[in-house]
């Protein structure tokens, strides 16, 4: 141990910065994310099987762990190697790509859907401090910018697919997703306006910095500082909040919003033509969204990682700390994918003249209603 630290301070602080810069990334893809999208669709069978009155998945089971007593059944009944033997299904399976499909399109759609989801986690502070090192990947003072930009990018996978497909199904699937987002995007980039009018700032570690201290967007009694001017806007960042919300689900593609795939009208939309591992790269995707809205809503409106119990509102200054943080934010997404998930399973698809009469004639109205009553009572009150 003494000669690795010796040879850990020979090295320059450049050397050391992108040694922990790649160490933080390869851990949040290895041992977050892909975990996390992995067990997504566990959860979502489970859950849709509770809503259903049924078992779910209960059957796959590993040959040496599964006959340990007690754990080995506990841990097949409640599906824990599902995900595993889906992933292998999945490389397993026939690679078929259709002759009358645009082949250079075709493979790249399934790419192009899934990065910008990995690629945006990157600037997502998901705790305080770990040590030394803070616990995002790229601190950027426009982190909400590169988040919005980077965002957009997944809707031209499902295009490009839609198009690649030269098919009619995945075609309809492809425009009804480029309307989608049209209309969507708009709405969802408004309703955060009026939190960086608050804030002043655009860097995401500062806004969670700033709702430890004066209460979350959408809960400002969460605090050890309460200040009036937060109760005051409330009713604004609630707004915010809703928007960003039913947003979020049309940007991700979920029901209510599942137009562009709409199983009962386009066969499986965008997918119809896809198999193997470029489907679940799709299928990835969406989940892989799914985590990164849960993440902009954590961060924008209920505080990230802080908690304003046993000095979890202060950055940490301890390993064990540091951990807290993590875990409390982690908390705070699942509880958003099991919204995401409940949705699904309990409301109906809109018609698609509903979704744009929503975007464009409820959505977008309201928030800029939105950011000019913000605007009002924050010239009053400050």
């Amino acid at each position: 141990m003494d000669s690795f630290n010796q040879y850990w301070t020979s090295l320059s602080p450049l050397t050391q910065s992108v040694t922990f810069s790649v160490l933080k990334i390869l851990g949040v893809l290895f041992l977050a994310l892909l975990p996390m999208v992995a067990y997504s669709v566990l959860a979502e069978r489970k859950i849709s099987a509770f809503i259903q009155d049924r078992q779910g998945p209960n059957r796959v089971s590993l040959p040496l762990v599964g006959s340990i007593p007690i754990l080995g059944p506990l841990l097949t009944k409640l599906g824990i190697w599902q995900p595993l033997a889906d992933g292998v299904k999945s490389i397993l399976k026939e690679d078929f790509t259709p002759s009358y499909v645009r082949k250079a399109y075709f493979w790249l759609a399934p790419a192009i859907t899934l990065v910008p989801a990995f690629m945006t986690v990157g600037v997502i502070p998901f705790g305080s401090t770990l040590g030394s090192q803070k616990m995002v990947i790229a601190d950027l003072n426009v982190g909400i910018l590169y988040t919005f930009g980077i965002v957009s990018l997944g809707v031209y996978g499902i295009v490009l697919a839609g198009y690649a497909s030269n098919s009619k199904y995945p075609f309809l699937g492809g425009i009804r997703s480029t309307a989608q987002m049209i209309s969507y995007e708009l709405a969802m980039g408004m309703s955060v306006i009026p939190v960086f009018m608050i804030i002043g700032k655009l860097n995401l570690s500062d806004i969670i910095t700033h709702q430890a201290q004066h209460g979350w967007m959408a809960l400002p009694f969460m605090a050890t500082q309460q200040t009036f001017a937060s109760y005051l806007l409330w009713p604004c960042m609630i707004v915010s909040f809703g928007i960003f919300l039913v947003s979020a689900f049309a940007e991700t593609n979920r029901l209510p919003f599942d137009l562009p795939e709409s199983e009962t009208e386009l066969v499986a939309g965008y997918n119809t033509e896809y198999s193997s591992m470029k489907f679940a790269l799709f299928f990835m995707g969406e989940y892989a969204s799914m985590i990164t809205a849960s993440c902009m809503m954590v961060v924008l409106f209920f505080g990230g990682w802080s908690l304003p119990f046993f000095g979890l509102d202060q950055p940490a200054t301890s390993i064990v700390g540091g951990l807290a943080h993590i875990a409390i934010f982690v908390a705070k997404i699942l509880f958003f994918m099991v919204v995401f998930i409940w949705v699904r399973w309990m409301l109906p698809r809109f018609r698609y003249d509903q979704l744009m009469d929503l975007g464009w004639r409820r959505f977008i109205p309201v928030a800029l209603a939105n950011i000019l009553v913000t605007a009002v009572v924050m010239y009053f009150v400050r």
